[in-house]
């Protein structure tokens, strides 16, 4: 429900994966077959008399420094700056306002509701029950509207369809007392299932 990058972190560790995995088999064909090891040395010598050769044609006039570590600088902070922008895109859509309306009252002014007011009044109506290990309910804003994330942990045993039904009939008392229709999505997990399967459900 938030706006994390998904496609882009799918990316991301799709490439990282092909690399250790490319990693891994080179180490292991180094290991185990000679041929591969002769061509190494000769392929890595040959790389690393290149960029002395580079390093050493870029020196600054009169001084042995390359102006290539300058370069190389700048481009380690802008892949830095942007690992900082990508964390940062990481998990948002969070929202800490649930309602806002105008006062149709004689008093002009505004009415604003915040998620935790339903965040709480959720999460204390779940925890008495007894077939639930935990819940947590979480709003977040999706274009532009708020709407509510219900993550359940039932007991063993317990069927999700019930607790499904459960949780949209507190959303929908919810609706009516806050007075608008919040959109909800009731999230089932239960123990190592979960890390498989989910059940989900929209409202």
């Amino acid at each position: 429900m938030n706006s994390t990058p998904r496609l882009l972190n799918r990316v991301l560790i799709g490439i990282l994966g092909l690399q250790l995995l490319a990693v891994g088999i080179l180490l292991m064909l180094l290991a185990t077959v000679p041929a591969v090891g002769i061509w190494w040395k000769a392929w890595s010598g040959g790389v690393w008399d290149a960029a002395n050769r580079l390093f050493e044609g870029t020196r600054f006039p009169g001084r042995p420094e390359s102006w290539l570590w300058i370069v190389l600088a700048l481009v380690l902070i802008l892949l830095i700056g942007l690992m900082v922008a990508w964390v940062a895109q990481q998990g948002k859509g969070r929202s800490d306002l649930l309602l806002a309306a105008e006062d149709p009252g004689g008093v002009p002014g505004d009415v604003r509701i915040g998620g935790g007011v339903a965040e709480q009044a959720l999460k204390n109506a779940l925890a008495e029950r007894p077939d639930l290990a935990g819940a947590s309910v979480t709003t977040y804003e999706v274009r532009g509207q708020p709407a509510l994330k219900i993550r359940l942990h039932p007991r063993p045993g317990v069927a999700p369809h019930l607790l499904a039904a459960d949780a949209s009939a507190l959303a929908a008392a919810l609706d009516q007392v806050v007075g608008q229709r919040t959109p909800v999505l009731v999230h089932i997990a239960s123990g190592a299932r979960s890390r498989f399967s989910r059940a989900e459900r929209v409202r």
